[in-house]
């Protein structure tokens, strides 16, 4: 090739790089999202997990949603009421007070408590079981099936399987809801972390079904609906439920409990 063709190409490579760069340049220009940037501060002050316990897509999404008024400044349920206030400085409003609240396992059948049907050998994921005749080893249909698929999911290293069924770390918990939706029984919720009591058992079995299937469950009996003095228990498909809001932890309807379904937390 002679040195005017590669001149030639040199300079035609040149005024497309310059085109390319300009067109570019006016695109971005055109097209540039502008940033709130208070979404920048918001989004430095969440604790950024990324854990998706406020319902967005992560920290950036709550932090975006805030900015717009599609979220509370309070949302983070990690980084709590501390977090809170300081995203309500950045937006020039009062964070309101907000409860800590942490997860609750409703099951207190471990190896030492509850029947079992069978000894099961497969892989170790609550969320295969339907799959397994009964639905799982162990009688009790309702109950928690021991194999961890809550502790895989939290980020936080506060549930653990301990002799066969889940427990929650109450300090550690930071509200993020993995566990609750990680559990295919739906054994986990959460509840005030001032709570005092709470039913720990899920089971909707009839009497004579769940006595057999557990040494703690709940029958439906009813006496600890009847002992409550503030009308803070109820029964549901023969089974106790305790409204936290009414609940002022007496602890009469634990003492009541012939089954010792109800516990202190």
């Amino acid at each position: 090739m002679s040195i005017t063709g590669i001149v030639t190409a040199a300079v035609v490579v040149g005024i497309v790089g310059i085109f390319v760069g300009l067109f570019l340049g006016v695109a971005g220009l055109k097209f540039k999202v502008e940033t709130d940037e208070r979404e920048e501060a918001v989004l430095a002050a969440l604790p950024g997990n990324n854990c998706g316990g406020c319902g967005f897509a992560g920290c950036s999404g709550l932090a975006a949603a805030i900015v717009k008024g599609e979220a509370p400044v309070n949302a983070c349920p990690v980084g709590g009421e501390a977090v809170g206030k300081a995203i309500g400085k950045i937006m020039g409003v009062d964070a309101a007070e907000s409860k800590k609240i942490v997860a609750f396992v409703h099951c207190q059948g471990d190896c030492e408590k509850a029947g079992t049907d069978y000894d099961y050998c497969g892989a170790e994921d609550c969320r295969i079981m339907s799959f397994v005749p009964g639905g799982g080893p162990k009688t009790c249909s309702s109950g928690c099936l021991g194999f961890g698929s809550c502790v895989k999911e939290c980020p936080f290293d506060a549930i653990h399987v301990v002799k066969g069924v889940a427990v929650v770390d109450r300090e550690q918990c930071k509200a993020c809801g993995k566990c609750v939706q990680a559990c295919p029984r739906h054994l986990i919720s959460l509840i005030p972390y001032e709570a005092k009591v709470a039913v720990a058992c899920s089971s909707a079995e009839k009497g004579p079904v769940a006595v057999k299937a557990c040494q703690t469950s709940c029958v439906g009996c009813g006496v600890c609906v009847k002992a409550c003095p503030r009308q803070a228990v109820k029964l549901e498909n023969f089974h106790a439920v305790i409204d936290q809001e009414k609940c002022v932890g007496c602890g009469i309807c634990e003492q009541k409990c012939p089954r010792k379904a109800i516990v202190r937390i």
